[in-house]
């Protein structure tokens, strides 16, 4: 099974932004222990991070093209306006999950609606990276039901 982990502006400065919000572990830390995570399950997992919208897009197009199985998702700031992102995740017909990794509905207003996840599976939020871990369980138990095998 392989999954990406796609992840919009400025969470590359996880870790250096918001801490009491975002927490202290930064971006490389977080991609490499999932990583470990995932191969431990049988799990292929890719790593993605951009500040451009048209770079993300190009990249859910790519998990289309490279037949990756689903894809976790952290717009960002996106999340709440990008029609472009979500018309992207809906052309592929892969699975989506979101995940945030804050509680986007205790914070303020405007973070409180996704456009992008109607376009998903399901939503993640306000667990910390715990999230991203549930998103790939997700996955996993789904291709266990559909009777496919880990890798």
């Amino acid at each position: 099974m392989k999954i990406m982990l796609l992840q919009g502006p400025n969470l590359n400065f996880l870790g250096i932004r918001e801490k009491n919000v975002y927490g202290l572990q930064g971006y490389d830390d977080i991609c490499r222990e999932l990583k470990e995570y995932a191969f431990l399950k049988g799990v292929e997992l890719d790593c993605f991070q951009s500040n451009g919208e048209g770079e993300i897009i190009d990249r859910i197009q790519q998990c289309y093209l490279e037949k990756y199985d689903g894809v976790i998702i952290n717009p960002g700031a996106y999340t709440h306006y990008s029609y472009a992102i979500f018309d992207a995740i809906k052309s592929t017909n892969l699975p989506f999950v979101e995940v945030h990794l804050s509680n986007i509905h205790t914070r303020e207003e405007f973070r409180h609606h996704s456009v992008t996840a109607p376009a998903c599976v399901g939503q993640i939020c306000g667990f910390g990276t715990m999230g991203y871990k549930m998103a790939l369980g997700y996955f996993i138990e789904n291709s266990l039901d559909s009777g496919e095998e880990n890798i």
